[in-house]
């Protein structure tokens, strides 16, 4: 189904460790507005949409999500290479290191894990599209707030593309939406 190439969809890069933005990251590691969300939304979505198209869409932006899920992870763990666990500590990770080390794990900002909770598929092609679109523009603006809390122009530059792919995302779902209503709006002839 799948062609996977053995690199990120965009380089990720930092200039230092900096613990307390890999903890910020980690919000859209495995929170609500997060990667793996999305990703699991519309890959679920997909299975109740009348056409091909809508389909298509659905399983391509899932899937893109799963690779932003994947620069997410890489961005975190590059964030914290090298950290001691008394930096650890000092940064409000100390309860995440007691649990997982330094492995990434699907959880928000707050520590809370990821939950299934936060994904929603009504089965209504037309209420899950604006699901989608009001999920791609909460995670725009994370986007936003994660640059405005880094220093680190490397970690910025990733981010920006990032903010920028949930644009793109939004506008495919509103052209997605559009094609819906006209088809089924329109006469269907047997």
């Amino acid at each position: 189904m799948w062609l996977y190439e053995k690199k990120l969809q965009y380089p990720v890069r930092v200039c230092k460790k900096d613990l307390p933005m890999a903890k910020f990251l980690l919000t859209q590691f495995g929170g609500p507005n997060g990667e793996l969300s999305a990703a699991v939304r519309y890959l679920s979505q997909r299975y109740s949409m009348p056409t091909g198209r809508a389909k298509g869409v659905l399983t391509d932006i899932g899937t893109e999500e799963l690779a932003h899920w994947e620069m997410i992870a890489t961005m975190v763990y590059k964030l914290m290479k090298g950290a001691t666990p008394q930096e650890i500590r000092r940064a409000g990770l100390g309860g995440y290191y007691a649990i997982w080390d330094k492995g990434i794990f699907p959880s928000d900002s707050n520590g809370v894990p990821w939950t299934s909770a936060y994904i929603n598929t009504m089965g209504d092609p037309i209420a899950d599209l604006h699901e989608d679109m009001a999920a791609e523009q909460k995670a725009r603006a994370t986007y936003e707030n994660l640059i405005n809390l880094t220093d680190d122009p490397d970690l910025a530059d990733g981010l920006k593309f990032l903010r920028e792919r949930e644009v793109v995302h939004f506008q495919r779902f509103g052209e997605t939406l559009d094609h819906l209503q006209g088809y089924m709006n329109g006469k269907k002839y047997y």
